[in-house]
């Protein structure tokens, strides 16, 4: 399909002359004398670039590109003024032309700035394109990961979330666990009802009972009135246990018994209420090592645990950082109405050789740290701001973009692929079954990439 460009412009010789020279270039060119009569033509169909003259009757060149900067975000602007007007020109950029152009024009000039201008334009249409498969084929609600790790997590909450089962979902800080609650209760039959999150840890030790269970009046010094407690409010829908962990004792004996009666009482009452509510729990810490050490309940540990829902950490998913950092690139710039921002080579070395303690909330606030700190709009390793001396890899000044890109790539898919192997013990097999690769192409990639220790397949 052609490139379709509308000239803008109340001389007709230039409009003649520009839609002659690229036509020449293959491109579908349309014309407009004024900036009412192109507004007209865009409403009827889209264009990829607008050239337009910046001094023409009403509407002028500058209330015509704020105009198509809000009606149609995706169709690039390029300035036309005459000599010696360059600084309006280059106001016009601030407002979100792609370029300008000087009258008299020099062809070849033209020809170079529109092609560079349409394949600006492919490329973000490639990357839209692009999120929308990934988004469509690797995410589940807010949650995105192509890793064998997060697809079998995706799995899991698809096939309970239409049950009632009680889930506990563990992992490090920062790995998502709220968004795996939020997943399940919004694809279950209770996504009408309430999602009320109770934090464990948050909560003072002496008034966790009134917050879970709710009070009578004058139940306790300060009570002056009943109150209704996190499980009276979730009837009918999701109660999450965020840090569960962090539970007391006595407290975890009354939520068992919630849990077996579906019933309990407030403080400082002899009522019993009933309630019809989903529990799901969460916690960073081992509560197999608790139960074991007296810390936490063996009997409440199995009513949590009938299914396990265990999150990796970024450390173990590294493949998924360049999906996460894109996801997170285009959010940060629609927010704040930003033109598309990208990552340079090192800066991927910087991101995927990380530690990422804080997981995927911290990648998170470094990217947007990044983006918002950056004096341009592709993001350098400079630029990321991490709270830890991290290893990047050595890029010489000396290569192209193209070169340290590649550099970067190799470095990555060596170790995807160990990992991998290492995950099925040298079986070449299995590993090219995980990565959806032909055994041969698996086998070429590690000749390729020198891995001489996994050239010879070991039988697992």
């Amino acid at each position: 399909m052609r490139d379709k460009i509308l000239v803008v412009d109340d001389e007709r010789s230039i409009r003649v002359g520009l839609k002659g020279l690229l036509a020449k270039e293959g491109y579908e060119v349309t014309s407009a004398e004024s900036g009412g009569e192109a507004l007209q033509i865009l409403t009827g169909q889209p264009f990829d670039l607008v050239l337009t003259d910046l001094r023409m009757p009403q509407p002028d060149g500058m209330s015509l590109l704020k105009k198509i900067r809000e009606r149609y975000p995706d169709t690039l602007v390029m300035m036309m003024t005459a000599y010696g007007s360059e600084k309006i020109a280059v106001e016009a950029m601030k407002a979100g032309a792609y370029d300008y152009l000087v009258k008299p024009f020099d062809n070849e000039e033209v020809k170079i700035l529109v092609q560079q201008a349409l394949e600006q334009t492919a490329l973000r249409r490639e990357v839209r394109q692009l999120h929308e498969r990934l988004d469509a084929a690797f995410r589940f609600d807010n949650i995105l990961g192509t890793s064998p790790t997060m697809q079998r997590v995706f799995d899991i909450v698809k096939k309970v979330a239409v049950t009632d089962l009680t889930v506990l979902i563990t992992g490090e800080s920062g790995t998502g666990k709220e968004l795996i609650a939020n997943a399940l209760h919004q694809n279950s039959p209770r996504k009408g009802g309430p999602f009320i999150k109770v934090n464990c840890a948050a909560m003072a030790r002496e008034l966790v009972e009134s917050e879970l269970f709710g009070h009578e009046k004058g139940a306790f010094t300060g009570a002056l009135t009943a109150r209704e407690g996190k499980f009276a409010a979730a009837d009918g829908g999701t109660l999450f246990l965020d840090e569960i962990g962090d539970m007391s004792l006595e407290t975890q004996a009354k939520v068992l018994r919630v849990l077996q009666e579906r019933e309990f009482e407030r403080v400082g009452g002899n009522r019993t209420i009933k309630v019809d509510v989903r529990v799901l729990a969460a916690t960073n810490k081992n509560l197999q090592q608790m139960v074991q050490e007296d810390k936490f309940r063996e009997d409440l540990f199995y009513r949590l645990n009938v299914v396990p829902i265990i999150l990796p950490s970024l450390r173990e998913r590294r493949e998924d950082i360049p999906l996460l950092a894109a996801h997170f690139l285009t959010e940060i710039s629609s927010r704040y109405a930003r033109g598309p921002i990208t990552l340079s080579a090192d800066a991927y070395g910087v991101l995927l050789s990380a530690p990422w303690p804080g997981n995927v909330r911290e990648l998170k606030n470094v990217i947007e740290a990044a983006a918002v700190l950056s004096a341009s709009t592709e993001i350098q390793a400079a630029d990321l701001r991490l709270n830890r001396q991290v290893h990047s890899p050595e890029i010489s000044s000396s290569l192209t973009f193209k070169e340290a890109k590649q550099q970067v790539t190799e470095a990555f898919e060596r170790e995807f692929i160990s990992r991998a192997l290492r995950r099925h013990h040298g079986n070449i097999t299995k590993a090219a079954e995980e990565m959806d690769l032909h055994r041969q192409q698996l086998q070429q990639k590690i000749r390729e990439l020198g891995l001489k220790e996994w050239k010879e397949e070991k039988v697992s």
